[in-house]
C-alpha cells in the first residue's frame, strides 16, 4: 500500500500547480481522507471541505443523493458514490471530489456485497466521473486505511491526466 502521507503531499502539490480545490464525501472511512489531506500543511490552500455523510440521511441531505437510488441500489453502490462525488462538487468551491461508501466490518456484509466492498466515485468541475468498487481484504481498520489510499490516489491519477 503506498504511503497515505505522501499521496496526499502529492495531492497538494499537484492541486497547487494546476489551482486546483478537493473536497471529500465521505461514509465508512469517517473522515479519513480529509484528515490525511488536512495533515498536510497549507492545505487550506487546495482543500475546501469534507462532507461525512455516514447515514443514508446525511447522504440526501448534505449531498442530494436520490432516495431512490438508495433504495434501488444501496449506500455502498456506484450509483450512489457518484451522486456523493457530484453532490459535493455542487456544495463547495471544490474542481474534484472523490466519495467513498463501503463495508468496513466486521458486520454489515452479505453475499452480494461482503465485508471489504468500497465503491467510490471521482468527479471534477470538467463532468468527468469514475467509478471503481474494490474488495479490500483485513479487518475494519485495514479496510478504511486501503480506501483512503485509493480514495487519494485516485484524485491524484486525475490530476496527472490533466498535467
Amino acid at each position: 500500500m503506498a504511503d497515505i502521507q505522501q499521496l496526499a503531499h502529492e495531492l497538494g502539490s499537484a492541486l497547487s500547480r494546476q489551482g486546483g480545490i478537493a473536497t471529500t464525501a465521505e461514509s465508512c472511512t469517517g473522515g479519513g481522507v480529509s484528515a490525511a489531506i488536512t495533515d498536510v500543511a497549507g492545505s487550506s490552500g487546495w482543500f475546501d471541505r469534507a462532507f461525512i455523510t455516514y447515514s443514508n440521511e446525511a447522504k440526501q441531505q448534505m449531498l442530494g443523493v436520490e432516495l431512490a437510488q438508495l433504495e434501488a441500489h444501496g449506500a455502498v453502490s456506484e450509483q450512489v458514490v457518484q451522486q456523493m462525488a457530484q453532490g459535493a462538487l455542487k456544495q463547495s468551491a471544490a474542481t474534484i471530489s472523490v466519495a467513498i461508501s463501503g463495508i468496513a466490518g466486521p458486520g454489515g456484509g452479505s453475499e452480494e456485497k461482503p465485508v471489504g466492498t468500497v465503491c467510490f466515485a471521482w468527479a471534477d468541475t470538467t463532468g468527468w466521473v469514475q467509478c471503481e468498487t474494490c474488495f479490500f481484504d483485513g479487518d475494519r481498520n485495514a479496510v478504511r486505511l486501503q480506501a483512503v489510499e485509493k480514495s487519494l490516489s485516485g484524485m491524484l491519477q486525475r490530476l496527472r491526466q490533466l498535467g
